[in-house]
Formats: C-alpha cells, structure tokens, sequence
C-alpha cells in the first residue's frame, strides 16, 4: 500500500485570516480535550481561542508559530521574550503552549516546530531556550528529551488536573547560534 506524502509547515504567524483562526482554534480545543500542552483543561470554544490567538499577536514580546498539515493549521507553539528590562536574562527565551491536533500527530511536526521556535530564538540572540511541562504529558516529555533539552529541575505542585495535584517538569537547551560560533553558557564562564 503506498504512503501519503504531507506537506508539513511551521512558520511564525503575523496574522491569521478567519479560516485559519477557525482551523486553530479546532485544532487547540482538540489537544486540549486529548489532554495536550496548553494549559487550558476544558475545551475553550472558538470565540475564546479566537480572541486568545489575536491577543497573543498583538504582544511584542510574543512570537506565534502555527504548525500546518497539508496548508491546514494544526498546532502552534509560543515563543516568548524576556522584557526589555531583564538585561541579566535577555540570552534565554521561554518555549510555551506548543502542541499539535491528535488527528495530526505522526508526521514529524511537532519536532519541525520545536526546531523552528529553536531557529527563531538563536537567530534573535537568545542562547538559551527554557520550558516546562507537566508530568502527564509523556509524549512531550519524551520529543523534548530527544531534541536535547535537559530536565533541571521539578516542581511537585506544578498543577491541578482533575482535582489531582500534579508535578511539572522544568527544561532547557542550549542554542547554537546561527553561524555556528558557540557560547560557554556555564555558571561562572
């Protein structure tokens, strides 16, 4: 039986026409009810995914990446910026909300994403990237590990779930920057 090629995209989002936000907002309410990376614990519906996602466009420190399955929106992932008045830790970003649909999963893209967020953060300068998930996600956990993101460190009351208090786990990864020259990003170097 042949295979189906997809087209697989992650790009940073500027904007989002309608159908687009419709399609992501889909896909969100669909990782969210498989249990999935956004936070949120029940479904949220399309007007307030709709005004999530417009939100997180109009923040400058906020950079939106959509992950696309054949031209569709799938997933996202959030890439945020420290404050301009955080000089001590302007080198790190925080990688959050990254997920992809369950009808979408097996195709390679929420690696694509997390490579695209890794891509954006170094080429802005940033040399760490930092995120954290909760416990239950062991799918993400274990993608993040094989990309190389290290676990520092976990928190046993990271979150409530189902009237279950849950540990989340806390990640980084150090960047290379894009033309290759490495950092010594060690305590005291």
């Amino acid at each position: 039986m042949p295979t189906t090629e997809h087209a697989l995209l992650v790009e940073r989002a500027e904007s989002l026409n309608e159908a687009e936000l419709a399609e992501l907002c889909e896909a969100t309410d669909a990782a969210i009810i498989e249990g999935g990376g956004f936070g949120w614990l029940e479904p949220q519906g399309r007007e307030a995914l709709t005004r999530h996602f417009r939100g997180v466009l109009l923040v400058p420190a906020c950079e939106l990446f959509v992950a696309r399955l054949d031209g569709v929106p799938v997933g996202s992932a959030q890439l945020i910026r420290p404050p301009r008045n955080n000089e001590a830790q302007a080198f790190a970003a925080q990688l959050t909300h990254a997920y992809i649909a369950p009808y979408a999963r097996g195709h390679g893209l929420a690696r694509l994403l997390v490579r695209r967020v890794e891509e954006r953060a170094a080429a802005l300068g940033h040399r760490v990237l930092n995120l954290d998930v909760r416990e239950t996600q062991s799918t993400a956990i274990a993608l993040f590990e094989s990309l190389g993101y290290t676990r520092w460190g976990t928190h046993p009351a990271y979150a409530r779930v189902k009237g279950r208090t849950t540990a989340g786990h806390y990640y980084y990864k150090l960047l290379e920057p894009p033309h290759g020259r490495t950092l010594d990003m060690r305590a005291g170097a």
